[in-house]
C-alpha cells in the first residue's frame, strides 16, 4: 500500500493544535480595505478556531498525519 498524502489545500489553509483544534486565519482582509469599517479590519486579525462540524472534515483530509 503506498502511503496516504495530506492534501495540500489544506495543509496551507489549515493547522491542528495541540489539543486537536483546527486554527485557520479569517476571510476579507486581502483587498478592499477601504469599504470596510475599522472595527471590521480589527476585529479580523489574527487566527480562530474552526466549529466542530467543520473541523471534523479538515481533519478527515489531514489523515493520516492529524
Amino acid at each position: 500500500m503506498p502511503k496516504l498524502k495530506t492534501k495540500s489545500s489544506a495543509k496551507k489553509r489549515f493547522k491542528i493544535t495541540g489539543t486537536g483544534k483546527v486554527v485557520y486565519a479569517q476571510a476579507g482582509k486581502r483587498h478592499g480595505m477601504i469599504k470596510r469599517t475599522n472595527k471590521q479590519i480589527r476585529n479580523l486579525r489574527g487566527t480562530t478556531t474552526l466549529f466542530a462540524g467543520d473541523a471534523y472534515n479538515v481533519k478527515k483530509y489531514f489523515l493520516p498525519n492529524g
